[in-house]
């Protein structure tokens, strides 16, 4: 005779193990944005930034005589346009875009696709017989990351504990330019001193490049408030489900009411494909 369940211990049904089993062994189809975004070399970098502010998605497939053959995202935009001092009218999506696209297989399981996009340092097209079908982000991983020892590591170990911040007055163009120079997707911003919102690069693209509106407003105008923040010492797994509950891609961590630190979804990646 089977020996009663302790009162107050809850285990896990067969069903429950089997999900979590499911989780784990994720597919790159599982997962993928399988609309792509396409964009010729010879468009201009205002445009470009417009398609995909207009569009919220981060990046454009750069195609030339009907082949996939580079990226260009949001990131180029501030790194190698904006800090670089280049006319977003003048510059072509060609001169900035990474390339060569980097492939990978759509049943190519989701955390072998973690560790090539670390190792490779970019996002990723998902091509099927030669053809491109999808494209898989940061964001799209941590989005199914999976409940699993690989995932309880704890988010202090990978977060970036330099935050950068500037003033609520700060324009947009050179908060943006702080962003390119130090290569980061956002910055805190402040009001009195204390933390009050964050802009990010997708702010940015949304609400002034997709809108043609002037890069000399203040940053205050564009930024994401009240914060959105989650205590330092969670695991990654943790933090993924606030991020995609959230909808965000940077999660604020605190410690004893201050800013202890920030973690972006490529941060989490990075963790996950260990």
């Amino acid at each position: 005779m089977a020996a009663p369940d302790k009162p107050g211990i809850e285990f896990p049904s067969v069903l429950d193990r089997a999900y979590k089993e499911y989780k784990r062994h994720m597919k790159v189809e599982d997962v993928m944005s399988r609309e792509v975004a396409m964009t010729p070399p010879d468009t201009t970098m205002a445009d470009a930034a417009m398609r995909m502010g207009e569009r919220h998605i981060g990046s454009l497939v750069v195609q030339q005589y009907g082949t996939p053959v580079g990226i260009v995202t949001e990131r180029d935009l501030l790194s190698k346009v904006l800090a670089g001092g280049l006319d977003l009218e003048t510059t072509k999506v060609g001169q900035v875009m990474s390339y060569p696209l980097i492939k990978i297989c759509p049943n190519l399981e989701i955390r072998e696709a973690a560790r090539t996009m670390i190792k490779r340092k970019g996002r990723l097209g998902v091509f099927h017989c030669g053809d491109i079908c999808g494209v898989i982000t940061a964001s799209d991983l941590i989005r199914e990351m999976p409940d699993a020892p690989e995932t309880s590591l704890v988010v202090d170990e990978f977060m970036t504990k330099e935050v950068i911040s500037v003033g609520e007055d700060e324009t947009v163009e050179e908060a943006a330019r702080i962003m390119g120079r130090e290569r980061v997707g956002s910055v805190i911003v402040t009001r009195d001193g204390n933390p009050y919102g964050i802009f990010t690069e997708r702010d940015l693209l949304s609400t002034f490049l997709a809108r043609g509106r002037p890069l000399d407003a203040p940053v205050s105008l564009a930024s994401s408030s009240p914060l959105i923040t989650a205590p330092a010492g969670i695991s990654i797994h943790a933090a993924a489900k606030t991020m995609a509950a959230q909808h965000i891609r940077r999660l604020i961590l605190m410690k004893k009411k201050k800013i202890a630190g920030i973690i972006t979804a490529r941060d989490l990646v990075e963790a996950y494909a260990r």
